[in-house]
């Protein structure tokens, strides 16, 4: 800071040394005078601005391959991917072993009558159904397991029809029942018969389900 002050002070005298010389040339005439003592450096200017970018070079030869670096620590696992398109499907497997044998299964539903075919054979004579073994009032019922088509069945009396019952299938297992009280001379035959063909006889019976006909006498005549 001193050397500062002390540069000022010395330029200003010899500022006003040269004014004083200048002013005694004026009024004597032109006299030359002594060079004076070198003036101090300037102060630093302050930067110029920025001169405009140069022309873009050459693209420069490729540098040589660099060595192989180290191996770098495993990242951590990211989220799991979309589904996937379905590939092409496989060659066919071979054929499996036969499995075991089920169950038999009931009676399927009732299928669509068919043609009416060419007549048969005349039968055999079938067996007579029970026959009184005295005279005397006898009560008759039947019960009936419906599956798979409808139910008409009659009680018969040596040929007459006595009672009709008729069952409309519908799903699962059905029930049908029917009774009356008869009165039976020794001879007379009662029995329970299929009315209508095959479309009316529904009648099923397997180890959990019956179809039963029976009677007995009530008291004789």
């Amino acid at each position: 800071m001193l050397q500062v002050i002390f540069r000022v002070a010395l330029v200003l005298l010899l500022l006003v040394v040269w004014c004083a010389a200048l002013e005694e040339a004026q009024t004597k005439g032109c006299v030359c005078g002594y060079p004076g003592i070198p003036g101090d450096p300037g102060h630093n200017g302050t930067p110029g601005r920025d001169g405009r970018d140069g022309l873009s070079g050459e693209k420069g030869d490729r540098g040589e391959v660099g060595s192989t670096g180290l191996a770098g620590s495993n990242g951590a696992k990211g989220d799991k991917g979309e589904l996937g398109a379905v590939g092409p499907a496989g060659l066919k497997g071979k054929r499996g072993d036969n499995g075991e044998r089920g169950p038999p299964g009931k009676m399927g539903p009732q299928g669509v009558s068919g043609p009416l075919g060419l007549k048969g054979n005349k039968g055999e004579l079938g067996l007579p159904g029970p026959q009184g073994p005295k005279a005397g009032a006898y009560y008759f019922t039947y019960h009936i397991t419906v599956f798979s088509r409808n139910v008409k069945v009659v009680l018969m009396k040596n040929g007459v029809k006595i009672i009709h019952t008729t069952d409309n299938y519908q799903n699962s297992e059905d029930q049908a029942a029917g009774g009356a009280v008869l009165h039976l001379e020794v001879g007379d035959r009662v029995w329970l018969q299929v009315a209508g063909g095959e479309l009316f006889n529904g009648l099923f019976a397997d180890e959990d389900d019956d179809t039963t006909f029976s009677g007995f006498l009530i008291f004789a005549a």
